[in-house]
């Protein structure tokens, strides 16, 4: 090695397990930068098995319309199904794809305004995914964090996905 240049040596070893590392970062790794206010609604929704959502309405302040749902995390973002004639789907579908996710079990929102005040939550962009392998991953995630209740729903889910009245809803941290 000359002193004007410097040169590195891997063995083909060294070499796979760097390129594997990289590419297992570049896929795993949640999509953006996350701010340091995020953490805490990603890692309690981690552990929830619901969450609340609320579209915006276009002033920015929150529709009338709230309900707790079942979610998956994929990629740090928020994603569930809805059928295609829930409002948070139809808010989506008319533009308004900005909506207030809250993280966290309550109970049935009308008993749960008040704890949602102070509950972990983060404003979202939400789009229509249309990627049958998010599907799939739900459908896995679904079975392992709702065991109990999805030998009942996993077969509407598919009916219902198959025919086009169930959607595949992302929420992702809004910049």
């Amino acid at each position: 090695m000359s002193s004007d240049r410097f040169e590195l040596e891997l063995s083909r070893r060294e070499l796979l397990v760097a390129g594997a590392c990289a590419l297992g970062a570049a896929v795993f790794w949640p999509r953006g930068v996350r701010a340091a206010g995020e953490s805490a609604w990603l890692e309690a929704a981690a552990k929830s098995p619901l969450v609340y959502v609320s579209p915006l309405q276009k002033n920015g302040g929150e529709s009338r319309c709230h309900g707790e749902v079942w979610f998956f995390i994929d990629g740090g973002d928020i994603v569930l199904a809805s059928a295609t004639k829930t409002w948070k789907v139809r808010a989506i579908q008319t533009g308004r794809d900005r909506a207030r996710v809250w993280v966290g079990d309550f109970g049935p929102y009308a008993k749960a305004a008040e704890k949602l005040a102070s509950a972990p939550s983060f404003v979202a962009r939400a789009t229509i995914d249309k990627d049958r392998a998010v599907f799939d991953r739900l459908l896995a995630a679904y079975a392992v964090k709702y065991a109990d209740e999805w030998g009942k729903w996993k077969p509407r889910f598919e009916s219902s996905y198959a025919d086009g009245s169930r959607l595949v809803i992302r929420y992702a941290a809004a910049p």
